[in-house]
């Protein structure tokens, strides 16, 4: 029997682990917005994630200049910017709705980055998959059951940070096709953020314990590994279906709503993200598949030519 190659397995326990890691980087965005500007949060983890990736270039004995060197700069440019807009856009929406809630939105990613992968990266997207991303409309339409007088800006906000968030990765992946330097890409971003955030640190800054900064540390952390998982895993797996697989936050972020927050999600809010992880769940079993079915073809052997020798 034929075996799938192992880039379908790495890039899904890439995912899975990213989403531990980004929903524990959420959970302190919201405790942090509570107490300080976003400004405040991103000029400093900013700058920490781009240390981060200066000191894991120096670690592994590779020059920083080197490392830290793309050869798509207009690419890098457009998820830089994408990155900022999602990362302060998150903030605010994390700030005004209950984690479950803002998971929804994560649960569309996987439609915008079907939109998007078409005309960025060229990848056909089947109809079976089209039946399947429409699907997860229907879950995000679960969120407001009384209609769009629910409609808060709140979610507006987290619809445009899950919007300009799968732009930046499907932009990942573009450049990923072109260079392996997944540190790169977590720098730029970084330092697009530090460097807009911190022209409006003046005018926000407010004093911070050591317990906020450790937050603060802890956060850059997270994001930094997060970040780079991601960008590996999106060398491995299709947007759509990375972010698909990244519907696992719903778990993680229930969990430490309820934990942390004491937010215990609804009945439609779970059927909601019932809905949209099915339709994420699809999505895998049709790479998968697709897969298996080129392995499969690959493998089979090529039949001899039929040559006729004239009679003697």
């Amino acid at each position: 029997m034929a075996r799938l190659a192992p880039a379908t397995f790495l890039g899904t326990f890439l995912v899975l682990f990213y989403t531990a890691l980004i929903s524990g980087a959420d959970a302190i965005t919201k405790f942090i917005a509570g107490a300080f500007a976003a400004p405040q949060l991103y000029a400093i983890s900013g700058g920490l994630v781009a240390l981060f990736c200066v000191g894991s270039a120096l670690a592994s004995g590779e020059r920083p200049t080197r490392a830290l060197r793309t050869t798509k700069p207009l690419a890098m440019a457009l998820r830089s910017g994408a990155t900022l807009l999602a990362s302060t856009c998150y903030f605010y929406a994390f700030r005004d709705l209950p984690l479950a809630e803002v998971f929804i939105f994560i649960g569309l990613m996987p439609i915008f980055a079907a939109l998007m992968s078409g005309p960025i990266l060229g990848e056909r997207i089947s109809i079976a998959v089209w039946i399947a991303l429409g699907t997860g409309v229907l879950g995000m339409l679960c969120l407001f059951p009384e209609g769009v007088a629910q409609v808060k800006p709140g979610h507006l906000t987290a619809a445009l940070a899950c919007l300009s968030g799968t732009f930046s990765m499907v932009m990942a992946r573009y450049i990923g096709r072109h260079e392996t330097n997944a540190l790169a890409q977590v720098f730029y971003p970084n330092v697009t953020i530090m460097l807009v955030m911190g022209l409006a640190l003046p005018f926000v800054w407010r004093p911070m314990g050591l317990a906020d900064l450790g937050f603060v540390l802890g956060y850059a952390a997270l994001l930094f590994g997060a970040r780079w998982v991601s960008v590996v895993a999106l060398r491995n797996l299709a947007a759509y279906v990375v972010t698909a697989l990244m519907n696992l936050q719903f778990v993680w972020m229930t969990l430490l709503g309820a934990l942390f927050f004491g937010e215990f999600p609804t009945a439609n809010i779970f059927l909601g993200s019932a809905i949209v992880i099915g339709s994420g769940l699809f999505l895998i079993w049709d790479q998968v598949t697709q897969e298996r079915r080129a392995v499969i073809r690959a493998a089979r052997p090529v039949a001899e030519p039929l040559v006729v020798t004239p009679a003697e």
